[in-house]
């Protein structure tokens, strides 16, 4: 997807198709190409697909956080002229997705989460190393799929050049604490948007008593299940992720 990253002022970002805009939200360590299954299936569908380049190296240290990311979702869905979008996010992404539904409900048709945080307090927190301890690293990245082979060598050499650089890793930490301190318990249950939660049955970052919890707490949600699958499951199982995605959206006449 790196030949077709379009810019226009500070955003950065991938679009493919017309339709309704089926808006992506990385996680922290994940890239634009997490998404690949999804960018390549749903234009077809009749859906616009957009993956913005999150502002997580870019924003000025002490306005890094979870919020003013928040904001530039926002600012970005404002100038791209998209009247309502579906938010789909993953991680990290899967949180900046719940809390831009809560203070923009306005701009969002439906919400779509796998392996979000927003409830798991470590979700975030243990999961990236303050050391450049390069087979710690490839050990962690394996761990977020049940099947470590995912985790291909340029993945792992991806992280571990992340973390090297010590101002990325500064502010991987400091979204991540920001993360862990904004849980939303409290803000769910007043969410109303159809909420598709697609989760791994073993996934070890957020265990599948978090998709349940959020399952409960979200009033217009659905909880779907994958087996062998871990943190990333458009990544690990994308023809069945897609097809759960589809037959949710279907459904909801998103």
């Amino acid at each position: 997807m790196d030949k077709k990253i379009q810019t226009e002022g500070k955003f950065k970002f991938y679009e493919e198709g017309e339709g309704t805009p089926l808006l992506i939200l990385h996680g922290l360590m994940g890239g634009l190409s997490n998404f690949d299954g999804v960018a390549s299936y749903f234009p077809a569908k009749g859906y616009k697909v957009v993956i913005p380049e999150l502002p997580i190296y870019s924003l000025p240290l002490l306005k890094t956080n979870i919020k003013n990311i928040t904001s530039f979702i926002k600012e970005f869905i404002t100038a791209r002229g998209y009247e309502q979008v579906i938010l789909l996010g993953n991680s990290l992404g899967g949180h900046i997705g719940l809390l831009t539904t809560k203070l923009y409900p306005e701009l969002i048709k439906g919400l779509v989460i796998t392996g979000s945080s927003g409830l798991y307090e470590s979700a975030m927190g243990d999961s990236y190393p303050k050391k450049g301890d390069y087979e710690y690293i490839k050990k962690k990245a394996q761990d977020v799929f049940y099947d470590p082979e995912v985790a291909t060598p340029e993945i792992i050499e991806d992280v571990y050049e992340t973390i090297k650089d010590r101002n990325k890793l500064i502010r991987i930490l400091a979204i991540a604490k920001s993360a862990i301190r904004h849980n939303m318990a409290k803000d769910l249950p007043n969410m109303h948007q159809p909420t598709c939660v697609i989760w791994g049955k073993q996934d070890e970052v957020t265990p599948p008593k978090v998709a349940v919890e959020f399952d409960q707490l979200l009033p217009n949600s659905e909880l779907h299940w994958i087996d062998q699958c871990g943190h990333a499951a458009m990544m690990e199982h994308p023809a069945e992720f897609n097809a759960i995605l589809e037959k949710w959206l279907i459904k909801n006449q998103l």
